[in-house]
């Protein structure tokens, strides 16, 4: 695929998502503002919700600073540094839908619903974050600056 042609993609999928968040404001690669009916994001919250493993499932495949947490997984990037590596636009879009960024990614869409397959009935039409707390989550990675190491 061409550069032209992979970049008209990248405009018709953040089009595609922009009908589901028609009050988000896009960035060239990521969500500008923060998720229609959501405020201002909570870091501790963010924390919290990244080391619920029944909540967001982070740590079954990413290792964060939560020394507290047991068995955290190795699939994806170190969260440390989260925060230095990417802004909260880019952090915000591959929460929401991180197939937008990497359409072979194995992460979840956490605030997609159209367009999923194999979804359980108690599932449909919901999204697994809320605005709000993906909005704590991205204000909790923000603040992770140092590299892992």
């Amino acid at each position: 695929m061409t550069a032209r042609g992979s970049r008209s993609g990248k405009v018709a999928s953040a089009l595609a998502l922009l009908a589901l968040l028609p009050c988000a404001a896009f960035a060239d690669d990521g969500i500008a503002s923060p998720l229609p009916g959501a405020v201002a994001g909570d870091a501790a919250r963010g924390r919290a919700i990244v080391a619920n493993r029944q909540l967001g499932l982070c740590l079954l495949c990413h290792t964060g600073p939560i020394p507290e947490e047991r068995f955290q997984g190795n699939l994806a990037p170190d969260l440390q540094g989260a925060g230095q590596r990417w802004t909260a636009a880019q952090l915000r879009l591959r929460i929401v839908d991180a197939s937008q960024v990497n359409p072979a990614t194995i992460m979840p869409a956490y605030y997609k619903t159209g367009g999923l397959t194999r979804v359980a009935a108690s599932y449909k039409d919901k999204t697994i974050l809320t605005a709000q707390q993906i909005e704590d989550v991205v204000a909790w990675l923000q603040t992770l600056k140092e590299p892992a190491s």
